[in-house]
């Protein structure tokens, strides 16, 4: 994908120069082409926006397993899309333990909680080999007073980041345990659907130690968790491969919160 155009004012070469540029490289693929960009990009751009849209994205950086996209305190400076890869978000808790608040796949933003303080305000760690569209804030706002679309979409993301927000808060402090797994085997289940791949059929990246920081629960109710959705038949667990044999039941584990 293109790179930032070296004819931009010298005051936003400078700006972006203070972006990381470590495991960086110029895109080969154009977001017009991307089978993502329906995901990442609003709906509706002319082809003259889009291709301004696509001089936003500064390079694309490979993020090894276990390696760190940025940690909490980091100054900053851009917003990433995940192109293919899962990372996990953390904070760490007073005692020093970490907290997983998140898990993101391609066609998703990560970093958003870093444009009101500018710093980042947690971690965020690749669960196996990444690649992520690098954007400057910066350049997507001056892009967003330029054309409606762009800033419309970026109000439409911090929502979703709300609203899924509130979502945890609901899991933590409303919900059973078993109806915690559920909602989060179905909710992975929908937004592979929206990636064009199997609702019932995936392999979870994080491990079941993640998954229970993530709802509150501890390993050992996890894995007990599971094995008992599996005796019900609700789902086959084959070490992280998972297949939903019954997604109706998984939906009345929940009940009326559904």
């Amino acid at each position: 994908m293109n790179t930032v155009n070296a004819a931009r004012p010298a005051s936003k070469v400078v700006a972006l120069h203070s972006v990381d540029t470590t495991a960086m490289r110029k895109f080969e693929v154009t977001c017009s082409s991307c089978n993502l960009r329906e995901l990442c990009l609003p709906k509706g751009l002319a082809d003259e926006d889009m291709s301004r849209v696509e001089r936003i994205v500064y390079a694309r950086r490979r993020v090894r397993r276990g390696e760190s996209l940025f940690n909490a305190g980091d100054v900053f400076h851009s917003v990433y899309a995940v192109r293919s890869g899962f990372f996990k978000t953390t904070l760490l808790n007073e005692d020093g333990r970490e907290q997983v608040t998140g898990f993101n796949m391609p066609g998703e933003l990560i970093g958003m909680d870093g444009i009101g303080t500018g710093s980042y305000h947690g971690n965020a760690v690749a669960l196996e080999d990444c690649e992520v569209c690098v954007l400057p804030f910066s350049l997507i706002e001056e892009l967003g007073r330029e054309i409606p679309l762009v800033q419309r979409n970026l109000h439409s993301v911090l929502s979703r980041e709300i609203v899924r927000d509130h979502g945890v808060m609901m899991l933590l402090g409303s919900m059973r345990a078993e109806e915690r797994l559920a909602v989060f085997l179905l909710n992975l289940s929908k937004r592979f659907v929206r990636r064009g791949y199997s609702p019932s059929d995936f392999h979870l990246r994080m491990t079941r130690e993640e998954i229970g920081s993530y709802l509150g629960l501890k390993l050992e109710t996890v894995s007990r968790l599971f094995s008992k959705f599996q005796e019900d038949r609700l789902i086959d667990v084959q070490q992280k491969h998972v297949r939903i044999r019954d997604i109706k039941g998984l939906e009345q584990v929940l009940g009326g919160k559904h």
